[in-house]
């Protein structure tokens, strides 16, 4: 199944993979269909690494599941982070998934194993510019 995300950096198309992680891809559906990321900024950026959102208070620090409560990981084997625009759930350890996500700007194969990969970007990786950085740039 295919979304397709409007942002102030332009829209972007990503596949979510309903079949490998169908809780993942259940919570994020529904925060989609509920406009739940609706005025989310992307609080989070570094460059050539990734940049992430999801969070309503615009702090990093705030989100909620569908469930109100922190759900498992789903992490599979044949989900890499091989390419420029994996999307997957940021956390705050193993098992405490919300709502925060975060889009590779590049390969980052140390992340395997360690977050769920829910989704690859189709159409609109331009809207994130091709050296790692988007419209808000921050060096952390």
């Amino acid at each position: 199944m295919s979304v397709t995300l409007h942002t102030t950096l332009g829209d972007i198309e990503v596949e979510i993979f309903c079949e490998a992680v169908p809780k993942t891809a259940e919570n994020f559906l529904a925060l989609c269909a509920s406009n739940y990321y609706d005025q989310c900024i992307w609080h989070r950026n570094i460059k050539g690494f990734m940049i992430q959102t999801g969070d309503p208070s615009g702090s990093g620090k705030g989100g909620q599941s569908i469930w109100g409560k922190p759900f498992s990981d789903e992490i599979r084997s044949t989900l890499k982070f091989n390419n420029r625009g994996i999307l997957a759930m940021a956390n705050s350890g193993p098992d405490t998934n919300k709502s925060q996500f975060f889009i590779t700007y590049a390969k980052q194969p140390h992340l395997d194993g360690k977050y769920t990969i829910f989704g690859k970007v189709i159409d609109g990786v331009d809207a994130t510019r091709r050296d790692g950085t988007c419209a808000r740039e921050s060096e952390e």
